[in-house]
């Protein structure tokens, strides 16, 4: 019966594994793209949010608030 089990995991084993090694570089990919997404939309959204905020609080006008919002978009 020790046998019977002993074949059994073996046969499996390595489907557990490259299930395993498969996740495993999936979640790498996953994180890369994820990681380059938040760098690149950070640094834009992040200026043109300041941006909108100041011209809401009245801190510059609406040709400033134009003029500087042309040059984040180039």
């Amino acid at each position: 019966m020790m046998g019977n089990w002993n074949y059994y995991g073996s046969g499996f084993g390595w489907v557990i594994m490259l299930a395993f090694w498969v996740l495993i570089i999936w979640a790498i990919i996953v994180f890369i793209q994820w990681a380059i997404r938040q760098g690149g939309e950070t640094k834009s959204h992040s200026a043109l949010n300041i941006l909108e905020e100041r011209y809401a609080k009245g801190e510059i006008s609406k040709e400033e608030f134009e003029e500087k919002k042309k040059m984040l978009e180039r």
